[in-house]
């Protein structure tokens, strides 16, 4: 296959997954309940209602994300409830400016601290704030107020009831579709791990690579954990399907930590073995492995059966002869590295057998209980107590110094429209405000670079498209696969949604009877006039730098490397320990280490006078992703009875790691407590058992490691406080 064909077939694959994506089912929905009730107005001759109905559609569908469906359907109802009261509230207020300015203020800060409950209340609160918007400079007589905020308030039931039905009708498509693109951000990231076995990539690269992947992985297990853990009917529920999906979910996060917990000293690596041309193969073997795990996951997305393409088998039987050969010349103890690659390797092919036990699932799993899974504990429970909105209304409060920004920019935005007299869209100006301020700063950044270029962009393709198609059925076309696009990147691609649903926005108002050039004109103008109020509010009020919230998450990272080594610790040592607290500490590891990496990530893209210890901290996030891949290394090897249980010159290590660790953590935090000495109390090694054997001089040896990663992140950590 040429490099041409292999690029067509990538796109064609990318292409296919799109469109079985939930993201297009989301968008193909939001543009049918959009369009009906305005269709079906217009041939009544009162377009006017129609558009109306279909605001109250777009306001339910901004808390209708991906989630279990009571959460969904509450969230949905709230949005139609805030949207309704909102609506009517502003139709009475647009009569006296001052009065609609201090609405303005009052309610931006209201809805901004939504963002207090979780991302959920915020959609929420987005709502709620866009009918502010749209309704503050909407004509009609005062009459009108109370039928247009009824309109809105059954446009929103009408697109909840539609939301809630497709459910029913196929209850299991949600989470097989975030099932599968989970799993397909756990191949990409075993095919970055493939880069560490070839001599042509970088490791400092590499490693750069893994970490911004790690965050993608962490991201798609939480929303598929919302959905399965949190989803009660597949939770209670008996049916094949749904246990197949939970379990098949658990056997992805094992999966995902055996390949973490293939670390080795991959410099060393390189420099012992790379003449052989062996971890070119261990290489391409890894790849094709992760192409594997990419297709397992693309079925489970799109329901489609499953056809085992290769045998890893014989490939690994061919490695394992390599390996044999090259021990034979070699007979050092580094060769065990190699051997350990092989057994990684079997591991690996062992999990992709046991995932696929998913696509035959009435067979393989009916008498499976899920009861010792304890699901609840993996997810957050975020209580809605209106007490929690007052106790953040502190300086220390990142989500009140969001909310403070909003309002007062909103306020600003509303105080120059109406001094500038700025045509009869100049809600545009709140609306950009709105949407692009975050509150981070470097996510305000971003926004807004990507608000400007999708508009200017999307500005010239709607023109564009006005000017060379006269065809009113023809533009209808396009507006409709406009919307399409643009609702199903509106959460994964802010660029791509603004950059379609600006045409989108210009063939609309063409069919109503308004010139396109001005409101184009106008469009990209207060588009710019946002984006300049919103990046000044960022940089100026109460800005929140992620640097200040780095020591926070750092803290949280050393303390969840601390439960996992201490969950290390417990079975070296011979101690029982029960699963679900081993996953437990496993998940505080993922997420954590997660946060960190995306934090550190918008760190850097802030002003650099605003950076603080970047080299520093970019050390402390790669060696503590070295820590927990190594401690995962071990305890999978005991969970295999691969490793004996250590003896008490052995357990020296861990216990010294451990000190040097909450030494670390002590530094962040006086107040921490540390961990007992009892459960790092093994038998005494006795004199029969003074020489150790091949898997105990590999214990020590991994242990020594840990203990020598531990102390270089104590240094940092030392560098990064001064």
């Amino acid at each position: 296959m040429t490099a041409s064909d292999a690029a067509m077939t990538k796109q064609v694959h990318q292409i296919k997954h799109f469109l079985l994506s939930q993201y297009f089912s989301d968008g193909l929905r939001v543009t049918f309940a959009l369009l009906v009730p305005s269709l079906i107005f217009y041939n009544l001759g009162q377009f006017q209602t129609g558009v109306t109905l279909s605001m109250g559609a777009v306001f339910a569908s901004i808390a209708d994300a991906p989630g279990p469906v009571h959460h969904r359907r509450n969230g949905m109802l709230a949005s139609c409830g805030f949207a309704f009261a909102v609506s009517l509230v502003t139709g009475f207020a647009r009569l006296n400016g001052y009065v609609l300015g201090a609405e303005v203020l009052l309610l931006t800060f209201f809805f901004s601290m939504f963002n207090v409950y979780g991302n959920r209340a915020a959609a929420v609160g987005l709502a709620a704030l866009l009918s502010l918007v749209l309704f503050m400079d909407r004509p009609g007589e005062l009459t009108q107020v109370p039928l247009q905020s009824g309109l809105v308030l059954l446009g929103g039931l009408w697109y909840t009831c539609l939301s809630l039905l497709l459910y029913r009708l196929q209850p299991y498509r949600s989470a097989r579709q975030a099932l599968g693109e989970s799993i397909r951000e756990i191949a990409q990231f075993l095919a970055i791990k493939a880069r560490f076995y070839d001599q042509k990539t970088t490791l400092t690269d590499d490693y750069r690579l893994l970490v911004a992947q790690q965050v993608k992985v962490s991201e798609k297990q939480d929303a598929v954990r919302e959905l399965l853990f949190k989803g009660r009917q597949l939770v209670k529920e008996s049916s094949p399907t749904g246990r197949a999906l939970v379990l098949t979910f658990v056997d992805s996060v094992d999966l995902y930590e055996q390949i973490t917990a293939t670390y080795y000293d991959y410099n060393l690596l390189r420099e012992r073995f790379g003449e052989t041309g062996l971890l070119s193969d261990v290489s391409a073997l890894i790849s094709q492995m992760a192409s594997e795990f990419d297709r397992v996951g693309y079925a489970i997305q799109s329901n489609l059966p499953y056809r085992r393409k290769v045998d890893f088998i014989p490939q690994l039987e061919q490695l394992k002869a390599r390996i044999d050969a090259i021990g034979e010349e070699d007979k050092t103890a580094s060769n065990l590295v190699l051997r350990k690659i092989l057994v990684n390797l079997r591991v690996l092919n062992r999990k992709y057998t046991d995932m696929l036990v998913y696509f035959d699932a009435q067979q393989s799993r009916q008498q499976v209980s899920l009861t010792h899974l304890e699901m609840n504990r993996f997810v957050s429970h975020q209580a809605i107590d209106p007490k929690s909105i007052l106790d953040n209304i502190t300086k220390q409060s990142v989500v009140f110094h969001h909310a403070v920004r909003v309002a007062l920019a909103c306020l600003v935005g509303f105080i120059v429209v109406r001094l500038l007299n700025h045509g009869p869209h100049s809600y545009w100006v709140l609306l950009t405000i709105i949407v692009i301020l975050k509150p981070g700063f470097s996510l305000t950044k971003e926004r807004n670079v990507q608000r400007i270029i999708g508009t200017l962009a999307g500005g010239l393709i709607g023109v564009t498209v006005l000017l060379l198609v006269e065809d009113q059925s023809i533009r209808f076309a396009f507006l409709v696969v406009f919307m399409i696009v643009s609702y199903s990147f509106q959460r994964t691609n802010y660029i791509v949604m603004v950059l379609f649903m600006t045409p989108f926005i210009l063939i609309l108002f063409s069919m109503m009877g308004v010139g396109f050039w001005g409101v184009a004109e106008e469009r990209v103008l207060d588009t710019l006039l946002g984006s300049v109020i919103a990046f000044l509010a960022s940089y100026l009020l109460f800005p929140d730098w992620e640097a200040e919230q780095l020591t926070q998450l750092m803290q949280e990272v050393l303390d969840a490397n601390i439960n996992y080594l201490h969950k290390l610790a417990e079975q070296l040592s011979g101690k029982s320990v029960k699963l679900v607290d081993y996953k437990l500490v496993r998940k505080q590891v993922y997420v954590s280490s997660a946060n960190l990496s995306a934090a550190f990530q918008r760190m850097i893209s802030e002003p650099k006078n605003k950076q603080r210890n970047r080299k520093e901290i970019h050390q402390f996030v790669v060696l503590n992703h070295l820590l927990t891949s190594n401690i995962a290394t071990l305890t999978s090897g005991l969970a295999s009875k691969e490793l004996p249980t250590a003896q008490e010159d052995i357990l020296r290590p861990v216990r010294r790691s451990l000190g040097v660790l909450q030494e670390s953590l002590k530094k962040f935090d006086p107040t921490r407590t540390p961990f007992p000495a009892e459960p790092l109390i093994a038998e005494s090694s006795s004199p029969e058992k003074s020489s150790l054997n091949t898997d105990e001089h590999f214990l020590k040896e991994q242990l020594e490691f840990i203990q020598r990663v531990s102390t270089d992140i104590a240094k940092v950590t030392t560098a990064v406080l001064k």
